[in-house]
């Protein structure tokens, strides 16, 4: 949008800004939102409050669900997902901080995108603060007491915040096939 002599038109950025209006969701839809963050991360913080607290008495610190593929253990990980970085909590913690800035800020100014990736971002959300609250709050240690195994190989132990993680992105893949393409 530049003129022959090189300037540019003026006006044409208040004219962009107006082509691209930012629309806040909804009070309905940050209802929804904010519900999910608030109630994932008090189910997290919960969940890993019990479990640890009887898992303390058991012989071992574990208890076989189903014999041979699910039992609950007590687990601190000091790294990030498969042990990335670990021992590095103070960083860790920095990015979980920045992770969810952009997520209320993706959220914030989403508009009225789809419903399903509304809920994508405020599982994100509540993931991010289960983990991130232990981080602060437990010497940097997260508490994960999920092991799915079979005979002598495992999965990484997770917990309830990693579990809100993974189906965020399921939904945000999921999303991705639903969204119509608009023309150029």
């Amino acid at each position: 949008m530049k003129r022959q002599n090189g300037s540019a038109r003026p006006g044409a950025g208040r004219a962009f800004l107006k082509r691209r209006q930012l629309a806040l969701p909804g009070w309905p839809t940050q209802l929804v939102f904010w519900s999910l963050v608030v109630a994932g991360l008090a189910l997290d913080l919960w969940s890993k409050s019990v479990v640890f607290g009887w898992l303390e008495q058991k012989p071992g610190n574990s208890v076989s669900i189903i014999d041979g593929f699910l039992r609950l253990v007590m687990a601190l990980n000091q790294g990030a997902a498969f042990g990335i970085a670990t021992g590095k909590h103070q960083l860790l913690a920095a990015v979980s901080f920045v992770a969810l800035i952009v997520i209320v800020v993706v959220f914030l100014f989403s508009g009225s995108r789809s419903k399903v990736v509304h809920v994508a971002l405020a599982l994100f959300g509540a993931g991010i603060c289960g983990n991130l609250w232990d981080r602060l709050f437990n010497h940097g240690q997260v508490r994960d007491f999920i092991d799915v195994y079979y005979r002598d190989y495992h999965w990484p132990a997770f917990n309830l915040a990693d579990s809100m993680l993974c189906i965020g992105v399921g939904l945000l893949v999921l999303s991705s096939f639903w969204v119509s393409k608009r023309p150029a």
